[in-house]
């Protein structure tokens, strides 16, 4: 593929996010295009070099800010003629219960995933819990010659200590990808695959 075949489509992918984002962009990558061709790649080897358009539209996408999406994205393109002002005003009943349903099902559904993760780190604080009640209560019973009952409890103990190291690395990784699907998700509603 050409230089400017690769910019064109680019310039296409990118469709939808601010119009000095794009320009960026393609500055950015046709710089990177005539470097690696000073370097001594042909101008194909250079395009293929850089990878996918899918690739580096997903990585663009992902390092600009949710806010200039949004404001890209509802900045009206047209004034709204007489007849449509009207059909929103008539249909308002209707298209603003749907919209708010949708937008009701999709917050609990939102709230549904944080409580889950709550729900870990409240796990992750009984295991610890356990782990130390239990270390201090085997001790007192070591200590009174209950040895038998006071070495279950600590193995359990240390079990429970165990199990919360592991756990942490579950309330880590579900913190993590439940706010990159948070923001995957806010990005989605205001570009569509290829930019359109």
């Amino acid at each position: 593929m050409s230089k400017t075949e690769f910019l064109a489509e680019l310039k296409t992918a990118l469709e939808g996010l601010p119009g000095d984002d794009i320009e960026k962009s393609l500055e950015y990558y046709s710089e990177m295009i005539d470097d690696r061709i000073e370097d001594g790649l042909t101008e194909e080897d250079a395009v293929a070099d850089l990878g996918s358009i899918d690739d580096i539209r997903a990585q663009i996408v992902k390092d600009t800010p949710i806010t200039k999406i949004i404001k890209e994205k509802v900045k009206p393109k047209r004034r709204l003629s007489g007849l449509e002002i009207t059909l929103l005003i008539v249909g308002f009943p209707i298209w603003f219960s749907l919209l708010a349903s949708v937008a009701a099902t999709i917050f609990s559904i939102w709230v549904s995933l944080w409580a889950a993760v709550i729900s870990f780190y409240a796990s992750l604080a009984a295991f610890f819990g356990a782990a130390v009640g239990g270390i201090i209560a085997s001790a007192i019973m070591l200590a009174y010659g209950n040895s038998i009952s006071g070495l279950f409890l600590l193995g359990c103990s240390l079990a429970s200590g165990g199990l919360g190291i592991l756990w942490i690395f579950v309330c880590k990784y579900s913190t993590k990808g439940l706010v990159w699907l948070t923001g995957a998700f806010v990005k989605s509603l205001f570009m569509r695959k290829g930019g359109k």
